[in-house]
């Protein structure tokens, strides 16, 4: 029985990448190979060329400016090389752009995650923050276990047990992030009707918010719900998510039905940069937000 991948945050996918300021082609990250084989075929050849370059792990570490354990971790397919790693890596051991071609195969392999998802979900592992406007469903770092079932149960076509649980198991792992990175600035914008849709039935919903209250509570997370009603709006044109990666670079992911696509031409991620921001200025401010939500507990 084959898995079902998940269709992203609510959503949530992406099959174009980044290699450097060049858009991987459209369909790469679709097929990617098995994960434990692409890691450490990544990692075999990686540490060839080192060892061919004469450098230890610790001289290799020092040239790349990472840890030795990380590039032990690397070469032993442990660890998914980010973007710099792979970057760095290249001068020392000869500038042949195997590296670069390699690290577009690269998969974690996440069961659950749609092939479109999977580079967003790698960058946004290791951004140091994150920025989402959603309109559909609350979105999937926010989502309670029951919450998200309930998405899941309405799949069409029809998940099975094994496939929904699949998918389950995958979002609330990547939800983790949420407590994990407690230095991380997390921002949310969201509709005030998603609040409000009832998906699952009251005590899914009751669930739902008490859960989205205790996540946005730490001082790094800010939720902001944008009314009802509202004369202007700076997102009409659908969901956006923005991050920052370590490096500074902006980049962000939009997503459709059965598709996503990640941003990463600059122009392009200013213009949904200042939307995002328009919108936050329009959005009721965190208490006010806090106040709504819980108002809406109160009446289930």
């Amino acid at each position: 029985m084959g898995i079902v991948e998940e269709v992203g945050d609510s959503g949530e996918g992406a099959a174009v990448g980044e290699a450097g300021a060049r858009a991987v082609p459209a369909g790469e990250w679709e097929r990617e190979p098995h994960p434990s084989d692409s890691l450490r075929t990544f990692g075999a050849v990686l540490q060839a060329l080192r060892e061919h370059a004469g450098l230890s792990r610790a001289e290799f570490a020092e040239l790349v400016r990472y840890s030795k354990h990380t590039v032990e971790s690397v070469e032993l397919g442990r660890r998914m090389p980010d973007e710099a790693f792979v970057e760095r890596a290249e001068e020392p051991l000869g500038n042949t752009g195997a590296l670069r071609k390699s690290a577009r195969h690269l998969s974690r392999g996440e069961v659950g995650l749609a092939a479109w998802f999977r580079q967003w979900a790698r960058l946004e592992r290791e951004a140091v923050s994150l920025c989402t406007y959603e309109c559909r469903l609350v979105p999937g770092l926010l989502q309670s276990e029951a919450y998200a079932r309930a998405v899941f149960d309405n799949s069409i076509p029809l998940l099975t047990d094994a496939q929904t649980e699949a998918q389950l198991t995958a979002r609330m792992e990547r939800a983790a992030m949420m407590r994990d990175r407690p230095t991380v600035p997390f921002g949310f914008i969201v509709e005030e009707s998603v609040f409000r849709r009832g998906l699952g039935g009251d005590q899914v919903q009751a669930d739902m918010l008490d859960h989205v209250l205790e996540l946005t509570a730490p001082r790094n997370v800010t939720l902001q719900v944008v009314p009802t009603k509202l004369e202007f709006h700076g997102c009409l044109d659908g969901p956006v998510q923005l991050l920052e990666t370590v490096e500074g670079r902006r980049l962000g992911y939009s997503e459709g039905q059965q598709n996503g696509r990640l941003i990463g031409d600059p122009k392009e991620v200013s213009l949904l940069c200042r939307r995002y921001d328009t919108l936050r200025s329009q959005a009721l401010n965190p208490k006010e937000s806090r106040d709504l939500l819980e108002r809406v507990r109160g009446e289930l």
